[in-house]
């Protein structure tokens, strides 16, 4: 018994110091608004052979270093010279007639991340999204796929129906590409169901992973070095 409480302690301790660890690495930031500016055009002969539209962002932190009381951060132009600094150590500053003596040392920084965004924009599905919740799961999908199959209203034909009934929401596939990018030139879709009209809301069909994810800490030994004071005899 004794032992099973001990490893009930060691287990909860080990848990606490993970969601300790979690909310230290997790990041909340507003992405500043950037303008872009296009330079060129590609119009491909045939561009509907393209699956997918896809664009990739790098993210790294700005790791901040607190310069504490007797301390000086110094950044050099050139690597080599504060290599030079801090390998000899020691050095006797003239400060208002007063000989002082000082230290150099690599500058420590905190945790830092880098980590790349990939935003995939499906031109073979679409998200449709205020299903009217009146019939059968069954019943609905094939609402769907008969009323996204339709031509006249921009559709076409339609390979899959992944139907979520919780969320009154569906991702419609197409067979040939082309189709989702006629459909989503109207935020709206008619759709005839249970002898009625409504009008369903379209979107891009958005998939977004994180590739690359480093967390470590960085040393700069290369370009940077902070000071510590100790006044001369």
């Amino acid at each position: 018994m004794r032992e099973n409480s001990k490893l009930d302690e060691e287990i909860k301790k080990l848990e606490a110091e993970l969601q300790s660890n979690a909310r230290e690495f997790q990041i909340k930031e507003n992405v500043p608004e950037r303008k872009l500016k296009f330079t060129s055009v590609e119009r491909p002969e045939d561009g509907d052979h393209f699956s997918n539209s896809s664009c990739s962002f790098q993210v790294n932190s700005q790791i901040l270093y607190e310069v504490q009381r007797g301390q000086a951060l110094i950044t050099f132009e050139k690597e080599e010279v504060a290599q030079n600094v801090i390998s000899m150590g020691t050095h006797v500053v003239q400060m208002e007639g007063t000989s002082v003596k000082v230290s150099a040392h690599p500058v420590p920084l905190s945790t830092g991340v880098r980590f790349q965004v990939h935003v995939d924009i499906s031109k073979m599905k679409i998200n449709v999204t205020g299903i009217p919740d009146e019939l059968s799961e069954e019943q609905t999908r094939d609402k769907l796929e008969l009323s996204f199959y339709k031509s006249k209203n921009g559709g076409g034909e339609v390979e899959s129906v992944d139907y979520d009934r919780k969320s009154r929401s569906a991702v419609i596939t197409f067979v040939v590409a082309g189709v989702a990018d006629k459909i989503l030139k109207k935020k709206t879709y008619p759709l005839y169901m249970n002898q009625k009209w409504y009008n369903v809301t379209v979107s891009p069909f958005i998939e977004r992973r994180l590739e690359k994810y480093q967390v470590g800490c960085v040393q700069e030994d290369s370009t940077s070095d902070w000071i510590r004071r100790h006044s001369c005899r």
